[in-house]
């Protein structure tokens, strides 16, 4: 079969109108049926367009000018908004976005999960949504014999230097822009990961929304670090609440962000904040979600579908640091939970001491060969949770679910396209979809969380 021309050429300019947005935010145009991925287009606007890329079934443009305005349309609030990589739906109201999302996850559970049926809820958002995340962390660079600390531009590593980002807690913002003025001041030299050389390479920062405490972290790749002592005084003397100062050494050419080896250079090794009535200890590499506000949503919706009596037993899948299943637990007979990250299992068992949570039981393992054991041990799940990384559950952990028979299963997605395709696998081992409920975590970003919840077809 020969090779079908696409109907546009690179550098050409073309009149269109966008119908739709990808699962990252572009606008969709189609010329002659052929889809152009737009970024900063919004569904139902005309424009003219640059084509800068043409690939086999797709192209990629860029917006030149607006001949038709969507209404959602907004000015982005953050000055460095269209140069930096964080956010892709600043220029698109926030009731727009929501619909937006709510439009995907609706699409994606027909396209890929063939569930036309399935009763998707409108997005829950924030009724605020700026300054939600808790935890940055920056790369640093030179420039002009300065240093600069910012976020990557899209589809490269160029840092834009910024004094603020309008979805990082405001503290988040102090700590890093103090931290580099500290490090400037002692001539500390910035990573430069070409050449491999240079010494800071990130700067985190930590906090807690309910607590208030910091966790400042210097990312370094030697373990040495010039007037150490100085800069640690320094930051204590000048950031807030400041409780827990960190080193974490990174020595290897990579883009992974931590290394192997942490030091507390000052204060305690942990800071603590809330989700909910649940105390949580937050280590500088531990998981716990960025926005704590949206996460208790998320959880007490997961915990309704549950529908616990208090005479359950319910196994946690993907566990994390606990956090779910400590919420589970409240209302749970006996949880619980595994996760393959052996550090991830020391803090949720902290937690659970901490919060004096003694019905639940964690265990180190891959969800798919720890859950099987448990079952031949004579542990039945009343109730089964996932909440798996972005690319969805292991099939053998979804076969073990099916093997095992929950009543029913609570399925936390960060990823609507997988949480689609295993939803067809369930459905076809004998589950129902009732529901999903997609919930905001990262306002004006394209991504969202949705939580499903399944119940076991009766048999005739």
């Amino acid at each position: 079969m020969a090779n079908i021309e696409a109907p546009v050429m690179k550098n050409e300019y073309y009149d269109v109108a966008f119908e739709d947005l990808t699962h990252d935010g572009l606008g969709v145009a189609k010329i002659d049926g052929f889809p152009v991925f737009v970024k900063n287009g919004l569904p139902g606007e005309k424009a003219k367009i640059k084509v800068i890329k043409v690939k086999k079934g797709y192209g990629y443009g860029r917006l030149i000018e607006l001949h038709e305005q969507s209404p959602d349309r907004v000015a982005p609030l953050c000055p460095i908004y269209k140069q930096c990589g964080g956010c892709q739906l600043q220029h698109l109201s926030y009731e727009g976005q929501l619909r937006a999302k709510q439009k995907h996850v609706k699409e994606v559970m027909a396209r890929i999960g063939k569930l036309e049926n399935v009763i998707v809820h409108p997005v829950i958002g924030m009724k605020d949504p700026w300054r939600y995340r808790n935890k940055a962390q920056v790369p640093v660079g030179e420039r002009e014999g300065g240093l600069v600390a910012g976020f990557y531009q899209e589809r490269s590593h160029e840092i834009i230097d910024m004094d603020a980002c309008l979805i990082q807690q405001e503290m988040n913002d102090v700590v890093v822009q103090t931290v580099k003025k500290i490090c400037e001041k002692y001539k500390v030299p910035a990573y430069n990961e070409v050449a491999h050389k240079g010494v800071l390479r990130h700067i985190m920062a930590r906090y807690g929304a309910v607590t208030k405490e910091v966790m400042v972290v210097l990312i370094t790749r030697t373990e040495e670090l010039t007037h150490k002592k100085k800069i640690v005084q320094e930051i204590i003397d000048s950031v807030p609440n400041v409780k827990s100062i960190i080193q974490n050494i990174n020595p290897k050419k990579t883009n992974v962000i931590m290394g192997d080896e942490t030091k507390v250079l000052w204060g305690a090794e942990y800071i603590y904040d809330y989700i909910g009535d649940i105390k949580f200890a937050i280590s500088a590499r531990s998981f716990y979600q960025v926005n704590p506000e949206q996460t208790k949503v998320l959880y007490e919706k997961a915990l309704e579908y549950a529908q616990l009596t208090g005479e359950e037993t319910v196994i946690d899948a993907y566990c994390g640091i606990g956090t779910i299943s400590l919420f589970l637990a409240k209302k749970a007979k006996k949880v619980y939970g595994v996760e393959v990250v052996p550090e991830a299992i020391e803090d949720a068992k902290r937690n659970a001491e901490l919060n004096g949570i003694t019905n639940v039981e964690f265990a180190v393992g891959e969800a798919e060969a720890v859950i099987p054991k448990w079952h031949e041990q004579g542990i039945h799940a009343d109730c089964i949770v996932v909440d798996p990384p972005r690319k969805g559950c292991d099939e053998t952990l979804l076969q073990t679910i099916i093997a095992m028979k929950p009543k029913r299963v609570v399925y936390v997605s960060c990823n609507p396209a997988t949480l689609a395709r295993d939803l067809r696998i369930l459905e076809d081992g004998g589950y129902k979809t009732l529901e999903v409920q997609p919930v905001d975590m990262f306002p004006h970003t394209a991504h969202v969380e949705s939580v499903a919840r399944l119940v076991l077809k009766i048999r005739a």
